[in-house]
């Protein structure tokens, strides 16, 4: 992202969520993005995945400049190339896990490749539960199949948005492992916005953002660390 600003509204009513923002993400990283509620957290996901297009500034993914692509265009490339989980898991109910996991793929007439697919589920932990609905399993469980689903289509990063915020501690402590490990092991980059600072520790580098600005970042966080800056954003002038 290279001075990316986004405004809502127009005149007085105008509410700037990104001020001229730039950063990077790098290949094969784990990014946590951090902020008080309003900093822009959301806004910076959804302009860095081409959710949102960004009033002014220019976004990348690789070599690819999104700036000047229509909606077509921009779903061809998210649906390839870039990989989403949410807080809520985003699962068709009428379909089972194997079914949820390559959605993806058929909606871009996309081939399923049976061994990919096989270590993928293998990897999330799901192989017994390949024929299961959503309903049956539990929400970790569920939110596995969302992480699955965002990698079957091997994409260039996966942008989380609050994956583990309606999960239990646990339950949230195994997500953000299988997160990890898909960095580590699979040499997949990875962006997370998250408010709670014990996920933000399992990340190679926090970002931390505050009135639309990017203000600060640590490499190597740990959640105390983490913590103790969330406390003094809001103060940052």
């Amino acid at each position: 992202m290279e001075a990316v600003s986004k405004v809502y509204g127009r005149g007085r009513g105008a509410v700037a969520a990104l001020r001229e923002v730039t950063a990077s993400v790098p290949r094969g990283r784990f990014t946590a993005v951090m902020g008080p509620s309003g900093s822009g957290k959301s806004t910076f996901l959804h302009c860095a995945a081409g959710l949102d297009t960004p009033t002014s500034g220019t976004v990348r993914l690789g070599d690819t400049d999104l700036s000047g692509m229509d909606e077509t265009r921009l779903t061809e490339l998210r649906r390839k190339r870039v990989g989403f989980v949410f807080q809520a898991f985003n699962l068709v109910s009428s379909l089972t896990v194997e079914q949820n996991i390559t959605l993806p793929l058929r909606l871009s007439r996309t081939r399923v490749d049976a061994d990919w697919l096989a270590e993928v589920v293998a990897r999330v932990g799901l192989g017994e539960r390949a024929g299961h609905r959503p309903a049956q399993l539990s929400g970790g469980q569920q939110q596995r199949v969302a992480i699955a689903r965002a990698l079957v289509t091997r994409p260039e990063v996966v942008f989380g948005d609050e994956p583990t915020g309606a999960l239990d501690t646990m339950t949230a402590r195994d997500v953000l492992t299988l997160l990890r490990e898909t960095v580590d092991d699979m040499g997949q980059t990875v962006v997370m916005v998250t408010h709670d600072p014990v996920a933000a520790s399992y990340a190679d580098t926090v970002l931390f953002l505050a009135d639309g600005r990017i203000v600060d970042s640590m490499d190597a966080p740990s959640s105390d660390r983490v913590a103790a800056r969330m406390t003094r954003l809001g103060a940052w002038k």
